[in-house]
């Protein structure tokens, strides 16, 4: 009885490690009999789930039953959890129960005990977190880097991972996106080298694909630090119906502001040295100091958290499901006190 909990708020690798295990277990020509997926905010759905999963696969291959949003782990009825409990011990060898949810299990609760007892004594079944670092947590974000260029064997030193990770920041899908078109872009750059090495993707590539495209974001950052929000906005729209995805502009307005604030918090403990300051704000340039110090003047430490609050909502309310536009504009438009010159 194969189960796999896949949890964490990284959507892209999550939706990998599910694609994979789809692929393994199915035989395509009996997918559609053999594949279902649940919506684990449906009570219905989810007893549905576990009276499928008690079926074996027609054909050839395996079942999967995969139930998104799975409440399993994270708080479910009493009558839900007793229905998983006879579920657990009639689920067919070949039939795969994923249970996929962004939040961590909570350990405390019956079911989860149940489902994770289960799946150390099944060398099939598996737990797996992908948890996407946080907005300044730099290091975690070249790791982030690091883990996609192995998965395509690609390499790259170390200034060039720090050039991505300032151009793209912490959103996986765009990293493991933007990766992809420059690997092809390597490619076609030396398609004449028959050498089986790992391709390594030079720094003046990554800048003319991925860097080029935070330029007018860079610029809009630069309208919310002064304040102009309706400047700001029209900008932000304008990039949106070309095409700009969402999460690649606010994750590049979301690195901007973490520098501001990095910056003005160490200048105001007294570090001076902006090697120092360079380093512990996870910024790669040192010379960026200088013009970040520019930037700032006369804002205020509040002023910055207050638009870093604003930025890492946006974030939230887009992957929520909100419309990109209407969640810069409900957060952005809200009034701050702090946002003057001091």
């Amino acid at each position: 009885m194969p189960i796999h909990l896949i949890w964490g708020d990284d959507y892209e690798a999550c939706n990998r490690e599910i694609e994979e295990i789809i692929q393994k277990v199915l035989d395509p020509v009996w997918k559609s009999f053999n594949h279902s997926q649940i919506d684990g905010n449906d009570p219905k759905q989810n007893f549905r789930a576990l009276e499928e999963v008690q079926s074996a696969p027609l054909g050839n291959g395996g079942r999967v039953v995969l139930v998104r949003r799975s409440p399993f782990c994270n708080g479910c009825s009493i009558e839900l959890a007793n229905k998983l409990e006879q579920t657990l011990k009639l689920i067919p060898d070949n039939t795969h129960l994923i249970l996929n949810n962004i939040n961590k299990p909570d350990k405390r609760l019956k079911t989860t005990k149940l489902i994770q007892n289960s799946i150390q004594s099944n060398p099939i079944s598996k737990e797996i977190s992908f948890i996407l670092p946080l907005p300044w947590d730099v290091n975690g974000q070249r790791n982030l880097v690091k883990n996609i260029l192995n998965r395509f064997n690609i390499k790259m030193n170390q200034k060039t991972i720090d050039l991505v990770v300032e151009s793209l920041g912490n959103d996986s899908s765009l990293i493991n996106t933007e990766i992809q078109k420059l690997r092809l872009l390597s490619e076609a750059v030396n398609k004449n080298s028959n050498t089986k090495e790992p391709q390594e993707i030079s720094e003046e590539l990554v800048k003319k694909l991925v860097q080029n495209n935070s330029t007018n974001a860079l610029e809009i950052a630069n309208f919310l630090l002064k304040d102009e929000k309706i400047i700001a906005l029209e900008k932000i729209q304008t990039l949106l119906k070309n095409g700009e995805p969402a999460l690649r502009l606010i994750a590049t307005l979301t690195g901007q502001a973490r520098g501001w604030l990095w910056v003005h918090l160490l200048d105001s403990q007294g570090h001076s040295d902006v090697k120092e300051i360079a380093t512990l704000a996870g910024i790669a340039n040192p010379k960026r100091i200088f013009v970040i110090r520019k930037q700032i003047q006369g804002k205020s430490l509040e002023a910055l958290l207050e638009l870093m609050k604003k930025l890492l909502k946006i974030e939230v309310s887009i992957k929520s499901g909100t419309n990109p536009i209407n969640s810069f504009k409900d957060n952005l438009l809200t009034e701050s006190k702090f946002l003057t010159n001091n």
